[in-house]
């Protein structure tokens, strides 16, 4: 009885918000914000989207998002929470999940055409989608990648985990910001690699520790290199400070510690640099009932 009133409530609540969130974009719309100028890309590693769809609600309530990318939604997809996205104001939702493991998402306001899901590395793994938007005038290409953590052991020989990381982003160099004629790109995701010296808590103590070690970082900063793509937190945050979106579970006090590291992206392709506003880490959200031990970050553009 009291779990069915909690539900009604709650999508009472979800009702409200659908509400006042086209009342807000029909108000952009009468003052001029709504022509296609301003939109904002939301990526978050929810760590099972089911489990968390309490907190998705919540942070999308406070940050409204035009775009909400998330990875490892551990969901197959034919139980995947559409109904909940919808009622957020996401009409437009393109999925590759899998049963308990992987799976990436992307929920939008604005209609997605041309989606595309590749498979790198031949293995089946559910960790990369990518769709075209149009704002602005604009084609954006944009792509959500869910990369392998790697395991613990940073040695190919030893750890096939490990070797299929490097491999993965081997592949990805292969990814060029300006591969489609005429469109834009954006890249976002838990991309597991924490690649400048102040993406991590202490650069000497994670060299030799999977996400932080050479090979990786070396790797993942060619991805950039030779696919022409802009560290857009990086452009808003000089690399001299410490930045992190993720926390491990194993601290007893997370924000105390404060060991982090920057494991989560969003990249663009050139002509989106000038655009951007603005870049958001809700690390509170680390603190939320039964987070995930990543925290969403969002970009916020102007064209």
């Amino acid at each position: 009885m009291i779990h069915r009133i909690a539900e009604s409530l709650r999508l009472s609540v979800l009702t409200q918000f659908r509400t006042e969130n086209r009342c807000a974009l029909f108000l952009e719309l009468l003052q001029g914000k709504g022509s296609g100028m301003g939109f904002s890309i939301a990526t978050w590693n929810i760590n099972s989207v089911r489990l968390r769809m309490p907190i998705v609600e919540q942070f999308v309530m406070q940050a409204r998002p035009d775009i909400l990318c998330l990875q490892e939604t551990k969901v197959p997809n034919e139980l995947f929470p559409h109904a909940p996205l919808r009622a957020l104001g996401y009409e437009h939702i393109i999925i590759h999940g899998q049963k308990g493991y992987h799976g990436v998402a992307i929920a939008s306001r604005f209609p997605l055409t041309e989606d595309h899901r590749q498979d790198y590395c031949n293995v089946g793994d559910s960790r990369h989608i990518s769709a075209i938007f149009e704002r602005g005038g604009r084609r954006i290409r944009l792509h959500n990648f869910y990369v392998p953590a790697g395991g613990d052991e940073p040695d190919r020989a030893i750890n096939p985990k490990f070797g299929h990381k490097l491999d993965f982003i081997e592949e990805m160099k292969k990814l060029h910001a300006n591969a489609e004629q005429n469109t834009s790109a954006i890249l976002v995701g838990d991309l597991n690699i924490a690649p400048l010296e102040h993406d991590v808590w202490s650069h000497k103590q994670l060299l030799k520790i999977v996400s932080h070690t050479p090979v990786e970082t070396e790797g993942l900063l060619e991805v950039m290199k030779r696919g022409a793509w802009l560290d857009l937190m990086r452009q808003q945050v000089p690399e001299s400070e410490k930045l992190y979106t993720w926390w491990s579970y194993r601290a007893k006090d997370w924000e105390a510690a404060d060991r982090g590291r920057r494991l989560d992206h969003i990249w663009s392709s050139s002509d989106l640099g000038p655009h951007l506003q603005r870049i958001e880490i809700l690390k509170a959200a680390r603190g939320w009932d039964r987070p995930s031990d990543h925290v969403p970050v969002v970009a916020h553009f102007n064209l």
